[in-house]
């Protein structure tokens, strides 16, 4: 079938994107769902950064490629083989396809899962086939997913079924923002209800790490950025203090506000010098977690008595240490609850054919999280 997707041909062209358009909205080809394979009509599909260090170049992916990992929409049609799955069924799309059956996935790591890695750096589907052609060959699926476009073929371990009556908008955010942000507090740092925290990057994922820092009654929740516009959003969220990165003072601003550091410090920005903040601002005994992906020549050093003398911890997050199966759901249960508004995330609404300016303001720092929404 012809679906209409933005499809990537090359890394590393410059902004401002409204003009260069790397992204080219155009006919592509797809074919049906294989074993194991599942057809979703995509109805929503948020803008990441992730997305965005494909565009620059920090990520290089095999191109040319359909971007797009953070999506939810509706079941069409299923391969061979699928259980758990039926048309009709919403589902939220998991960044990382889960086999089942490598060691991280047999021992609860299945963010780690190790034919997903491989099937993810290769542009692929889990089975390792590609599903979207056009005129000139194959197209690359972007992390499984490949959500900016009409309709897209994920293998079914790449999907969670979810309530049919949350907004397709909302749902997508739950596929990486949420999951990111609020595991990385959740499970990665197992962060205690009252603890201090601190959110180093203030993003969709940076922000619901903020909210799920709120959830757990942190004693203090600090947010840090350079962007004053975000530093508003933060305080309107339940930040309790913040600080702009860019001060010169601003690690002994933090550390004098947490009187010592805090026990909970997240990096999220993507950068050496975020990580190396969220470092210096974790009190004696705490804990600091970095889940943005820098560019992968960048490299971070720390006093390595600090992890002795201090008894520190550093911990990479992935996926928020997810099982996107068990926790997807919990946090959905959270939101409409009352207890985690990712809703707020929601900066602006957008359609396809507005996608390259939209990651011209992702890139500016201007926006929490966009959302295309698919007809």
């Amino acid at each position: 079938m012809k679906v209409r997707a933005a499809v990537l041909r090359e890394i590393g062209r410059p902004g401002p994107y409204a003009e260069t358009r790397p992204l080219v909205i155009e006919d592509v080809e797809l074919d049906a769902p294989g074993e194991g394979e599942v057809l979703v009509r995509i109805r929503a599909a948020g803008l990441c950064h992730s997305d965005l260090s494909v565009i620059d170049g920090n990520r290089p992916r095999p191109m040319p490629m359909v971007l797009g990992h953070e999506a939810a929409g509706v079941v069409e049609d299923v391969g061979h083989g699928v259980a758990g799955l039926g048309r009709g069924d919403h589902v939220v799309a998991s960044f990382v396809p889960s086999c089942g059956h490598c060691i991280p996935c047999a021992t609860g790591r299945p963010a780690l899962c190790e034919p997903g890695f491989q099937a993810n750096s290769a542009g692929t589907l889990l089975s390792g086939g590609r599903r979207l052609h056009d005129g000139h060959g194959t197209v690359n699926h972007h992390l499984g997913v490949s959500g900016f476009a009409q309709y897209a073929v994920l293998a079914a371990n790449s999907l969670v079924r979810v309530p049919a009556e949350l907004p397709f908008a909302e749902a997508a955010l739950f596929g990486c923002a949420v999951i990111t942000g609020v595991g990385a507090v959740v499970n990665t740092a197992r962060m205690p209800h009252g603890a201090s925290a601190a959110v180093v990057g203030l993003g969709g994922v940076g922000l619901a790490a903020l909210l799920a820092a709120r959830m757990l009654d942190a004693e203090q929740i600090v947010a840090v950025d350079m962007n004053e516009r975000k530093l508003a959003v933060a305080r309107e969220l339940g930040a309790t203090a913040t600080v702009n990165a860019a001060h010169p003072d601003a690690v002994e601003q933090i550390r004098e506000l947490t009187r010592g550091g805090v026990a909970c410090a997240f990096e999220m920005a993507g950068s050496t010098r975020a990580l190396e903040l969220a470092y210096r601002i974790t009190a004696r005994g705490g804990t600091t977690v970095s889940a943005g992906l820098p560019h992968p020549q960048q490299q971070f050093s720390i006093p390595q008595v600090s992890l002795v003398a201090e008894e520190r911890t550093l911990k990479g997050s992935y996926l928020g240490s997810c099982v996107p199966a068990r926790d997807i759901p919990h946090y959905i249960d959270w939101y409409r609850a009352g207890r985690l508004p990712v809703d707020r995330l929601l900066s602006e609404r957008l359609r396809l054919d507005d996608i390259n300016a939209a990651f011209d303001r992702l890139a500016a720092g201007e926006t929490i999280r966009q959302v295309v929404e698919v007809d």
